[in-house]
């Protein structure tokens, strides 16, 4: 029998006879969605995994994994397979079976071979005693169904992934047991909003607090973390009993509150505080997104409007906890009772992978020192000393710098995708600045068509600004394509289409690392967005090789700034300010939006960390200095894949890329010289190249080092090693070998033929075209029209254009 025959002749039966209902038996179980790869095309997906059988005590309750193979299969293949299985899913106990023998797993401890499968009650049974469930409220909490009110966009139910259902019950039995304090560390993108939406709607219809509904208060400190949960998931399902507090009055006939740290800290008169008009056991739940940010310092004001509430249980949700002097998310929320990191969503395909693109500019290999005497573009004579990275942009700015940049950045996208949503992250709003100047400068073509294909989104651009990040987040609207931004985006804003992350500023902080990358990091498959680039222009993404990267949080640097980006006073690593400044806490909002909600990304909550030197450097400088009239260059740029753990950066040469590039389309060596030969195909498959491959003749020509020869050659040399044939090679053979056919012409077609291959010699197989007759020398022959004349008419012209190009990569 095959695995099929097996399961409904032998293991379904061993099941039902154990006293499985059918409902409690879920076949071709769905665990994840298959782990997404970066590839030359993008992305591609692997296998999923998918468990044979899942049992359920009730629905939505998994309390054990059983693994299938086929009777003439060993049943010890299956073992670790169930293993994986049940580790994921966080069962105690899985087994595997080929029909004819059982193995029994327990997930830490024994395994071994078993006579039958144990009934419900007795699985139940040793689920609650490894889970430690004793009370009657936590056997209620873990048999409650999940809410499946919520739809997708093709209105099919919004069912939570199984690591939301584990974060849920995790929470559950740690409220269950009266703890007040609680964490939750998701990975960005990961669902933290499913996970809340989940929590409350299990409390709801529970006996937590006997008859009555629970009270929550879902808490934040920017509008786009409050609106987008309450509009996108609680009021769809719960309504009226749904309410965001603001307008500093207390609002007490609802259940489920949002509300901003600002709005409950606002004061109107001589009233007190808006939090303080509640009791404080008022709120039973009170759920803190983003919880390493405002209200994470021992001393911050916001911190107050918790320890207010202090009677109700607070849970914290972050992808990206904070541990330092001043903020520690541990010691406030306590261990975390779940973790899902950006590991385990890449592996296991709810998360987009990255590539890695490093670009190393000459100035910043060097530095720059100015010539004596040299001024800035004010007229000022520049100080004498040797200005590195990280003094760019901060107390120096170079012109050239920034639209070399713009420049790459443009050339990639025209390679890539040019409507490819790209967040472009700058020093400062006024780096943020000249950026899209010189990329609007760059793009002049496509910004004719859409004037906002450029912008800038930071904190001082008021409602404006707002106004893009609103377009910018839509999978559907052509514009803006590049957002260009110093620290607004960097946390707290859903966008699923971003497909680069380009980084121009300086990252010493772990948890503003994660939320940059985290930008990218959510799947987007209704446009075929499964992967995404970043662009290090400046070393960051050197922390992906941090050990720590996925673990705990390190203690950081905090750095204060004004509105133009200069330092006010630095915290080190023993927590000692470097300044006798005032404290403040919070992030500072430049202004506030509608709600009294802080901007995304305003004010100093980065947490960037600056060397002393550089400090002082910026502090002496007084201003920023402005230098033009410096020779910048790209150094180099190299290439680096994610690999199969989900962590490792492998180098990748341009070689290997062009290689495994060029095999996946599955065209030999004479079918891409073929198609290379004639004016249609050829631009066919430079199309093809481009856009599956990521290829272009002018990077094949630049990185392979060899420009006497054609892109095509360079090509097939790169994927199959055969010997290169230079251009003058291939045209002194078309001379000696295809006499005939040139003898065959009028002698003036016959000399334009001839001058076509002295111009292939020198440029390529760009010149094998009509549009080569607009320019020198054949212009001074004639008009196009009456070079075609030589030929018999245009048509004719055409075709002998093209069988000289079939003459000339006719051979290897």
């Amino acid at each position: 029998m095959d695995e099929q025959e097996t399961r409904r002749a032998l293991i379904t039966p061993a099941l039902t006879s154990a006293g499985w209902s059918r409902d409690q038996v879920r076949e071709e179980y769905p665990i994840n969605d298959g782990k997404m790869e970066a590839s030359a095309r993008r992305h591609r997906r692997g296998p999923a995994l998918v468990a044979d059988y899942v049992l359920e005590y009730r629905d939505d309750a998994p309390i054990a994994v059983v693994e299938a193979k086929r009777t003439s299969v060993d049943v010890a293949s299956g073992i670790e397979q169930a293993k994986r299985y049940a580790t994921r899913l966080g069962l105690p106990v899985a087994y595997a079976t080929n029909g004819r023998e059982i193995w029994e797993i327990e997930i830490g401890g024994n395994r071994r071979r078993v006579s039958r499968f144990p009934s419900p009650e007795e699985l139940w049974t040793r689920y609650c005693k490894d889970k430690g469930i004793t009370s009657a409220l936590e056997r209620e909490f873990m048999l409650a169904p999940f809410d499946n009110r919520l739809r997708n966009t093709d209105l099919t139910p919004k069912r939570p992934r199984y690591y939301q259902r584990r974060a849920v019950n995790e929470v559950l039995l740690a409220i269950a047991r009266g703890e007040k304090r609680i964490l939750l560390t998701l990975a960005t993108g990961t669902g933290k909003t499913m996970v809340a939406f989940q929590l409350v709607s299990k409390l709801r219809r529970s006996s937590w607090k006997g008859g009555e509904m629970p009270r929550v208060l879902y808490l934040a400190d920017r509008n786009i973390l409050v609106d987008q949960p309450k509009d996108d998931y609680f009021e769809p399902v719960f309504g009226d009993v749904v309410h965001k507090i603001g307008g500093g009055r207390a609002q007490r006939a609802r259940q489920i509150f949002f509300a901003l740290y600002q709005s409950l800290d606002s004061e109107r008169g001589d009233e007190e505080a808006l939090f303080t008009q509640y009791r404080p056991d008022y709120f039973d739940l009170i759920i803190v997104d983003e919880c390493h940010r405002g209200s994470s310092g021992s001393e911050s004001k916001w911190r107050t409007i918790l320890e207010y509430f202090e009677p109700a249980t607070q849970l914290g949700l972050t992808a990206t906890p904070v541990q330092d002097k001043e903020r520690d998310t541990f010691k406030y929320f306590k261990a975390p009772v779940y973790e899902y990191s950006l590991k385990d969503g890449i592996e296991d395909g709810f998360l987009a992978p990255y590539r890695v693109r490093r670009v190393h500019l000459n100035v910043d290999v060097t530095g720059f020192r100015p010539e004596p005497g040299q001024l800035d573009i004010d007229g000022d004579e520049i100080p004498d000393k040797v200005y590195t990275q990280r003094h760019f942009e901060r107390s120096l700015a170079i012109q050239e710098r920034t639209e070399e940049v713009a420049r790459y950045l443009t050339d990639y996208l025209r390679q890539t995708d040019r409507m490819g949503k790209t967040i472009v992250f700058c020093e400062n709003n006024d780096h943020a600045h000249r950026m899209v100047a010189a990329l609007n400068q760059a793009n002049l073509d496509i910004v004719a068509q859409f004037r906002d294909y450029v912008c800038r989104i930071t904190d001082d651009d008021g409602s404006a600004g707002l106004e893009l990040l609103d377009r910018f987040r839509k999978d559907d609207t052509d514009e803006p394509v590049i957002a260009v931004t110093s620290q607004m985006l960097t946390t707290g804003v859903d966008i699923p289409s971003v497909r680069n992350i380009v980084i121009l500023r300086r990252i010493r902080s772990m948890p503003q690392f994660k939320q940059i990358i985290g930008r990218g990091t959510r799947l987007c498959l209704d446009i075929e967005k499964g992967s995404f680039d970043i662009i290090d222009f400046v070393e960051a993404t050197i922390l992906f090789n941090d050990p720590e990267f996925d673990g705990p949080p390190l203690r950081i640097v905090n750095d204060r700034t004004d509105e133009q980006g200069a330092l006010i006073d630095s915290t080190d690593d023993e927590g000692m300010p470097d300044s006798e400044a005032e404290e403040v806490s919070e992030p500072v909002a430049p202004f506030e939006s509608q709600g009294g909600g802080a901007l995304p990304g305003s004010g100093t909550d980065g947490y960037v960390v600056t060397d002393e030197d550089e400090a002082d450097a910026i502090q002496s400088s007084k201003r920023r200095i402005y230098v033009n009239g410096v020779t910048v260059f790209i150094w180099n740029d190299v290439h680096y894949q994610l690999q199969s753990d989900g962590k490792t950066l492998k180098l990748v040469r341009y070689r290997e890329i062009v290689h495994d590039q060029v095999l996946e389309l599955n065209l030999s060596p004479t079918d891409l010289r073929t198609q290379w030969a004639t004016v249609k195909s050829r631009e066919a498959l430079r199309r093809r190249l481009r856009e599956q491959c990521e290829i272009t003749e002018e990077d094949l020509l630049r990185k392979l080092d060899h420009p006497e020869a054609d892109p095509i050659d360079l090509l097939i040399n790169a994927a199959w090693e055969l010997p290169l044939v230079s251009r003058a090679e291939r045209a002194h053979r078309v001379r000696r070998e295809h006499a005939a056919f040139l003898g065959s012409f009028a002698p003036e077609a016959r000399v334009i033929l001839d001058t076509l291959l002295d111009k292939f010699t020198e440029q390529g197989a760009s010149e094998l075209s009509a549009s080569a007759l607009r320019v020198p020398p054949f212009r001074q022959m004639g008009r196009v029209t009456q070079l075609a004349n030589h030929f018999g008419g245009v048509q004719h012209m055409h075709e002998a254009i093209d069988d000289l190009g079939r003459r000339i990569f006719d051979v290897a």
